[in-house]
């Protein structure tokens, strides 16, 4: 038998779990944003570990076109940026500047441009705890500007 109290309870522990898979995906999204003055509006990213996936949505707030002043998103281990940049210029405008395939390459974003946005998600499972991970910006001309880090949390 149900008392009032029982009920309350019920009803209050029922809320909690509606409410937890909007509170997850709240902490399991970020948005980014990239300029004309080639600037992220982050340095850092914490991936929480909870996250299966972890979506960033880029959003190009200038107004250049993508073939003036692109920008993309690609998340690799920081060991690895360099050499993914490099092969990711020779791939081309027409693979968003990452070479197809590329196991060293976590993650990416198409390249969008002026006013353009994007959402690409972050396979959680990839990243492991003490690495050093980064994200950068593989259009020509932007890799030595437009990074920063990224990291899992606990």
């Amino acid at each position: 038998m149900i008392n009032k109290f029982s009920a309350l309870a019920l009803a209050g522990l029922a809320a909690a779990f509606a409410f937890a898979p909007s509170a997850q995906a709240a902490e399991c999204a970020t948005t980014i944003e990239g300029n004309d003055a080639m600037q992220f509006s982050t340095k850092s990213l914490s991936v929480p570990a909870s996250c299966k996936e972890y979506k960033v949505t880029l959003k190009h707030t200038g107004q250049l076109a993508a073939n003036i002043m692109g920008h993309n998103v690609v998340v690799t281990k920081t060991a690895d940026m360099a050499g993914v940049n490099g092969d990711g210029m020779k791939a081309g405008a027409d693979n968003d500047y990452v070479k197809p395939g590329d196991a060293r390459v976590i993650a990416h974003s198409k390249v969008v441009g002026g006013g353009e946005s994007t959402t690409f998600s972050i396979p959680v499972a990839k990243l492991a705890a003490g690495e050093d991970y980064s994200f950068f910006c593989s259009f020509p001309g932007h890799f030595s500007i437009m990074q920063g880090k990224l990291t899992l949390a606990k």
